[in-house]
């Protein structure tokens, strides 16, 4: 018992200190006119109003206490932007100011976890490496010479779901594209499948990569109270160590295979690990094996994850409304031609299929909340944002509120038709990739994706829902984690679409 009586002793005293410190900074910030807010429980604040659906209850905070309002978190005061006008403060007004991030505790568990781009703050190392990802990695004329790897990926999509069809199967529309962009990024990276559509493997990864974004979601105690970090008393870091090891063990053993490739005097591939490997060559110290490790590991977990999950609520909202399916179909009909594949380069001539995109987006942004940090003390509308202060910028707020969106709870894709509303954040209404300086860096790759993978799901099949379902009856719940997924997987029947005579 007295190891125990010691533990518990240890940490009454580190949160008994934490809180001396705690109010002495809360005195000074109080000489800091903060936005108003919450006032909250002593110590834990409004941790409790949270919930599991912080999105929902951060966005009602906001109703009473204003559009940029102070929510004390624990240890943390965190300030919350609610509104476009806002977001725009901070994001482009701003931009400078807020580069910084927070880093999860959950994320710490990947190992060089301080290399990846996602959690290094706006510094030089930072800046060097969003150049050589738009310049060498995202850059169009890379993209154009990879586009032949997702056309295969798409292919194979396609004869799983007419093996289906023919055997009056239900599929995981999830399931079925998180494989189906996992072969993509592999081919891309490695011009490998990792995986058969088929195997159960498929299932098994896109479990094991949403348990890193759940568990990275989950709220925290080391990330309210950081004292408490070292402890790991949720054990949330040391369950996030698995699944990050196993995709790093992946990712070794490919990077071995290549070396081995090359050692064998074998010619170049051309994919991404090669353009990697040359940007080292060419005198970037910023891609050693570990970086090219940790930017893949990012790439793999950011690409499928996030894929999937909006191919999965797109379908769910063309399933619960058949006129705007129809709709889509039509325009893929006269535009492909029945039963005629479907190229990259045909996305453009389909405005009504980038609508529905879009609105699904904006229905369902799979980034709910965006997170810059203060890297100085920042004056937003009169308010005093201190130096290191966390901010929330409440994207999915923006995207439903009825001061920038007519019905916005209804999913209308007509609403961006003709408009010059685009994906890349520039009206801060609709900021799905994010927006400014740290915008998602993936994000023409990702459209191309989402576009050409949800454009052979509906131009090839039509679908039926199982068990006799009506369409008002799709479970539309969402689940709340460093994504937001839909909460029930959406299962449907495919029937291959007859060509023209």
């Amino acid at each position: 018992m007295e190891p125990l009586i010691f533990l518990l002793y240890s940490l009454f005293l580190l949160i008994f200190t934490q809180a001396l410190l705690h109010i002495k900074d809360w005195l000074f910030k109080k000489r800091v006119q903060l936005p108003p807010g919450p006032t909250g429980l002593p110590i834990i604040g409004s941790l409790l109003t949270l919930g599991d659906r912080p999105h929902e209850s951060i966005t009602k905070l906001a109703e009473t206490y204003g559009r940029l309002m102070t929510v004390r978190l624990g240890f943390n005061v965190t300030v919350v932007a609610s509104s476009a006008e806002m977001a725009r403060e901070i994001l482009q007004k701003n931009d400078q100011a807020f580069l910084g991030r927070p880093i999860p505790d959950a994320a710490t568990a990947q190992t060089n976890y301080d290399l990846s781009v996602v959690w290094l703050p706006g510094n030089e190392k930072w800046r060097n490496l969003r150049k050589i990802y738009k310049s060498q990695i995202f850059a169009t004329h890379r993209l154009d010479a990879l586009q032949g790897s997702r056309h295969q990926a798409v292919d194979g999509m396609v004869r799983r779901v007419v093996e289906a069809s023919e055997a009056g199967e239900a599929i995981s529309i999830g399931t079925l594209v998180f494989g189906t962009t996992l072969n993509s990024l592999s081919n891309t990276i490695f011009s490998v499948d990792i995986f058969d559509p088929k195997s159960n493997a498929i299932q098994e990864l896109k479990e094991l990569i949403w348990s890193i974004m759940e568990l990275g979601g989950k709220p925290k105690l080391s990330d309210f109270f950081p004292l408490l970090k070292p402890f790991d008393l949720q054990g949330i870091r040391r369950s996030t160590k698995v699944p990050y090891d196993r995709l790093h063990g992946l990712i070794d053993n490919m990077i071995d295979q290549r070396l081995e490739f090359r050692a064998s005097g074998s010619p170049r591939c051309d994919d991404l690990l090669d353009v990697l490997d040359l940007s080292k060559e060419q005198g970037h110290e910023e891609f050693n094996r570990l970086n090219i490790k940790v930017f893949l590991t990012d790439f793999f977990i950011g690409g499928t994850d996030t894929t999937s999950a909006t191919i999965e609520w797109a379908m769910t909202e063309l399933l619960r409304n058949p006129d705007i399916m129809a709709k889509a179909k039509q325009e893929l009909a006269e535009t492909i031609g029945i039963g005629e594949s479907i190229q990259e380069k045909d996305i453009p001539r389909l405005p009504y299929l980038q609508a529905v995109l879009k609105e699904t987006m904006r229905l369902h942004p799979i980034a709910p909340f965006l997170l810059p940090r203060s890297l100085i003390d920042v004056e937003v509308c009169g308010c005093t944002i201190p130096k290191h202060t966390q901010v929330i910028v409440n994207a999915w707020a923006i995207a439903r509120d009825p001061m920038y969106w007519d019905k916005p709870t209804q999913f209308k894709p007509e609403r961006f038709i003709d408009s010059k509303v685009d994906f890349r954040g520039t009206n801060f209404s609709f900021m799905p990739f994010g927006s400014g300086r740290r915008i998602c860096p993936g994000l023409d790759l990702a459209v191309r994706m989402l576009s050409l993978f949800l454009a052979s799901l509906i131009h090839h099949f039509n679908w039926k829902l199982p068990d006799r379902m009506a369409p008002e009856d799709i479970d539309i719940k969402d689940k709340f984690g460093l994504t937001l997924q839909k909460a029930v997987a959406l299962v449907a029947i495919p029937v291959v679409v007859a060509k023209a005579e």
